[in-house]
Parts: C-alpha cells; structure tokens; sequence
C-alpha cells in the first residue's frame, strides 16, 4: 500500500531523467517531511526586478508547497499546483529542450564545485511561460538549495519565477551558477552554439557584476557599501565603471543589457 502512496505522488516530467541521471546528488527519501526554509530570506537575496511568485519544491517526489499566491493570477490558475509537471507544463513547448540542458548544466557545475557546497549555490535561466492573458512572456527563474537528506542528497528547494517581459523578451539562452553567503562564485554556460546572446563592450570583474546584482535588487549605493562592508566611495567607482563599460545612463537600462548579456 506504502509503495502504491509513493508511486502516485512520482509523476513523470521532463526534468525527471535529467535528475535520475544523477541519483548521488538528489534525495530518494520520498517520506521525509522537511520544514519550509525562511522564504522571506531567501527572497531578499533573489533577483526579483518584476511581479513574481515562489514555491518550494520537494525534489524527492516533485511536489510542490508554500506557493505564493501571485502564481495564480499571473498564469491564470484556478487552483495552486501540486506538482512540477504542472509547472512544466505552462513553459513554451520550444524552450522545454533548454530548460532540461540548462537543469544538466547546473547539477554538472554543481557536481564539478563540489555537492558539499551546494546550499550555497544559486542557479538562475530564462524561458517563456504561458501567462494569465493567454500568451507567453519571458520569466526569469533562480533555484536556490535549502536542505539534504540525511545521505547529503538535495532535498528541497525554492524556485522563483519573475516576469521579465516589461524588461526584455529576449533571452540569452544562458545558465548561471553563482555563490551565495559566503560564496562568490560566478559560472556563465552558453546553451549549444547560441548566437542569440549580445556581448557586453568589454568583459565586467567579478566585483562589478556582484555590484550590478545588488543594484538590480534595488539597493542603494549606501546598502550595498554596508552589506560588502567596503566603502561608499568604492561602490560609487564601481558603478560609475560598471556604466562606462556598459555604455549606460541609468540603472533600468542596465539591468535590461544585463539580462540579456545573461549575467543576472
């Protein structure tokens, strides 16, 4: 009866052999109940430029919980989903392809990182997904790990999905690994031979595009100086650099060709 419960909440979706690929990473322990990570946390660290909605995923199975309620309204559902498939199921047919690569590309950077660093590692991609009015618009997904099972296997996650549309509707076809924490991480993967993605003037540090992300965030220069500890007048260089570079007046614009570029 137990093995009937457990093989009706494992629902096949095309993430599923990407993810059975690699049984030494995501956990197996289908029962174990885990308590919500601190959404609100979570949320602050995210790149979130754009009505938006999360939820956290329980990779075991694939069921979903702790949805935000905008999901509803911005894909025009009646009642919240329970299952990724459900979720799949709303992202354009042409980018289901990308999105499986890119979910591969991640857990292979991940696993090249190394599995012990995995809850400090944010993975981030565009697709389009099927909105309330009926067509699809460009959304920007980041997953963020927030707990292993007991063998060090990933258990949970929370997934947000921001509409980008207003922004851009281009998307750059590439998949970011970045730290979080205490990590600075930053890994840029090109999807295949894609000539979709527009090159920044001149390559940006790893402290610029670190400084870019909070500014897409919505923190002030005085924010940012706090939270890297550094000075004022560095994160006021840093942006005027960062603007130089980029051939850009304000910070709308930037984040615009940041998106594109494929850097947050």
């Amino acid at each position: 009866m137990k093995e009937k419960q457990i093989a009706h909440l494992i629902k096949k979706h095309p993430l599923s052999d990407v993810w059975n690929s690699h049984p030494e990473a995501l956990s197996n322990n289908y029962e174990e109940i885990v308590e919500p990570p601190p959404i609100e946390k979570i949320i602050g660290e995210m790149f979130a430029i754009g009505q938006f909605y999360y939820y956290v995923l329980n990779l075991a199975n694939s069921t979903l919980s702790n949805h935000h309620p905008d999901l509803l309204p911005m894909h025009g559902l009646k009642k919240l989903p329970k299952h990724l498939k459900e979720i799949i199921e709303l992202i354009h047919p042409d980018d289901i392809e990308f999105v499986m690569e890119a979910e591969r590309m991640t857990i292979e950077k991940i696993q090249e990182i190394g599995w012990e660093h995995q809850l400090n590692l944010k993975c981030s991609y565009c697709f389009r997904m099927k909105t309330g009015k009926g067509n699809y618009e460009m959304f920007h997904h980041q997953a963020i790990q927030t707990f292993k099972d007991e063998n060090g296997r990933l258990h949970q996650s929370v997934n947000i999905h921001t509409n980008i549309h207003h922004i851009t509707q281009k998307n750059p076809y590439t998949v970011l690994v970045v730290g979080t924490g205490e990590r600075n991480d930053f890994h840029q993967m090109q999807y295949g031979n894609n000539k979709n993605i527009d090159l920044p003037p001149v390559e940006l540090t790893k402290r610029e595009i670190e400084i870019l992300s909070l500014f897409a965030l919505g923190n002030s220069a005085k924010q940012i100086s706090t939270f890297l500890e550094i000075s004022y007048h560095t994160i006021t260089t840093h942006r005027r650099n960062i603007f130089e570079k980029t051939n850009c007046t304000k910070i709308s614009e930037l984040i615009k060709k940041a998106l594109e570029w494929g850097l947050i």
